[in-house]
């Protein structure tokens, strides 16, 4: 769902890659209603707002999962955020990388260590972060 936000994500910027992605949680936050998004996700009501609004705010994967979730015909959070993750992984799989050559490969801008805990999802993940990873490992699937 997010990580399809994008046609061709590895043709395309980290930043345009958040881009689309907040493009698609402001899809929803445009059919659900932004308080109706707020009460649904327990996302604070500025960030709603300030995406609405075509800000950039810092949203966590698992908030923009809650925000995508708010829509009646989308899945759980658990469910959106958990496939995001299972498509990194996957991803690295496919590419035939570790974290190790992703830390290289976007210039030390996460450690590895800190890669494997986010894609797993024991520390937040922002859609930043995200874009950077996802862009690096699409950009590398044969």
């Amino acid at each position: 769902m997010l990580q399809n936000a994008a046609d061709d994500p590895g043709e395309r910027s980290p930043e345009e890659l958040r881009a689309r992605y907040e493009d698609a949680l402001r899809e929803t936050i445009d059919a659900v209603g932004p308080s109706e998004v707020a009460d649904r996700s327990g996302v604070p009501r500025e960030t709603i707002d300030a995406l609405a609004d075509g800000e950039s705010p810092d949203v966590t994967l698992e908030e923009a999962a809650a925000i995508l979730a708010a829509h009646p015909d989308n899945p759980d959070a658990d469910a959106i955020a958990a496939e995001v993750r299972d498509d990194l992984m996957m991803g690295l799989s496919i590419a035939v990388l570790d974290v190790e050559a992703v830390e290289s490969g976007i210039n030390g801008k996460l450690e590895a260590k800190e890669i494997q805990q986010k894609i797993e999802g024991r520390f937040p993940m922002t859609l930043a972060e995200y874009a950077l990873v996802h862009q690096y490992v699409e950009e590398r699937k044969p």
